[in-house]
């Protein structure tokens, strides 16, 4: 299987299918071509341990030899996580667009108290060996957890962490610093964390926008305004 990752940055990616390949795609919604026989794409539905009983979750595997256009959310990248047989990682369900033939996936159900909070009901496990493709909101960076120093994540930044780490959602800082942030995961143990790095607040785009807006308009209006503001 070839994949064109270098085409990510344009949103969108190119995969080339061998014969002996099959992929499976669980956000069939972002197939936006598909080149090969009629026959080499089946749908199925997914059992999410029955956590969304009300929705229908669809994957699609697809087989080579073919040809598939996938698109990708404005500002995404896609990575290629190896998964060996050992893996422990659960992966948020958003993040991954599909996985390779011979991986397979377990559902874990999270506590209702973080379902409510974080929205994330079920996170996903995968075992080798294959492959998945991620997709994070800009980059994606990997940090070590400790047994003993904490590790705070932005709740919406989290793709991965190992199923043994112990976690929590908490705040951290003096009482100024936890009343303005947004909710963190409070992580310790051991392995690897994934966070995709283009999360960012909000309020701060919107200042930055608004920041250049400002600028542009001074440049334009004002007397040397090209000289001397940048």
């Amino acid at each position: 299987m070839n994949t064109g990752t270098e085409q990510t940055s344009s949103g969108h990616l190119l995969i080339d299918l061998a014969e002996q390949d099959k992929l499976h795609i669980l956000h069939p919604g972002q197939i936006i071509a598909y080149k090969g026989s009629p026959s080499g794409r089946e749908d199925r539905v997914m059992d999410l341990a029955g956590v969304y009983r009300k929705r229908r979750w669809i994957r699609a595997a697809i087989s080579g030899p073919s040809q598939l256009l996938l698109g990708l959310p404005g500002g995404c990248r896609l990575h290629t996580v190896p998964i060996g047989t050992d893996s422990n990682l659960l992966f948020n369900f958003r993040n991954v667009l599909f996985f390779s033939e011979g991986i397979t996936m377990q559902s874990r159900v999270q506590s209702i108290k973080n379902a409510m909070i974080t929205k994330d009901w079920v996170r996903m496990k995968f075992s080798g060996p294959g492959h998945i493709g991620v997709i994070a909101s800009g980059w994606m960076e990997s940090i070590q957890l400790s047994p003993d120093t904490p590790l705070y994540v932005d709740a919406g930044a989290l793709i991965a962490y190992p199923e043994n780490a112990r976690l929590k959602l908490s705040v951290y800082g003096n009482t100024l610093a936890s009343q303005h942030m947004k909710m963190q995961w409070e992580l310790r143990g051991s392995g690897p964390v994934l966070i995709q790095t283009g999360a960012v607040d909000a309020q701060f785009e919107s200042q930055m926008r608004q920041d250049g807006l400002i600028r542009r308009t001074l440049r334009e209006v004002l007397p040397f305004g090209g000289v001397f503001i940048k």
